[in-house]
């Protein structure tokens, strides 16, 4: 789908292994423009990714005030977002150990300054934009340009 009154984007992420190598990818669709993005890591985990293709697409908007549409296969994402979660774990500054308040934190912040919707689709279930996204992370994850994910904390 396209959102015709506003910025469409889709995301993925992908780790092999959980943790382990990870990457993003992102459509983000303007009208007749389109962009991908991508980046993979060295050590990480899937849900990280998920939310980091989220941020890196909001990450790249130069206006405020947008409507986004943005479409992932992440339950994870999705319902932290459309079901209120990310606030309750705001307004308790994540109390109880919820994982990736990093990412959260960044998520909520870049998020305020735009009426976002987020919309859950079918992972790997021919959509062809959610197909590319997860093209673009696992060619990431899989690349050879990883970065440090320096926020991931793994269990000791």
């Amino acid at each position: 789908m396209i959102n015709p009154n506003g910025l469409t984007i889709y995301t993925d992420g992908a780790a092999r292994g959980n943790p382990g190598r990870g990457g993003y990818g992102a459509i983000l669709m303007w009208k007749e423009e389109v962009k991908e993005i991508s980046q993979g890591y060295t050590y990480t985990t899937n849900n990280r990714m998920e939310l980091m293709s989220v941020i890196a697409a909001l990450s790249l908007l130069k206006r405020p005030n947008l409507n986004i549409e943005i479409y992932s296969d992440s339950k994870y994402v999705v319902q932290a977002v459309m079901e209120k979660w990310l606030d309750k774990w705001i307004a308790t500054d994540f109390k109880g150990g919820k994982k990736n308040p990093d990412l959260w934190r960044k998520y909520y912040s870049l998020s305020r300054e735009h009426q976002i919707k987020f919309v859950w689709v079918k992972g790997h279930a021919s959509n062809p934009y959610n197909q590319r996204c997860d093209e673009l992370a696992t060619s990431a994850a899989d690349g050879k340009n990883l970065i440090e994910d320096s926020g991931f904390k793994p269990l000791t």
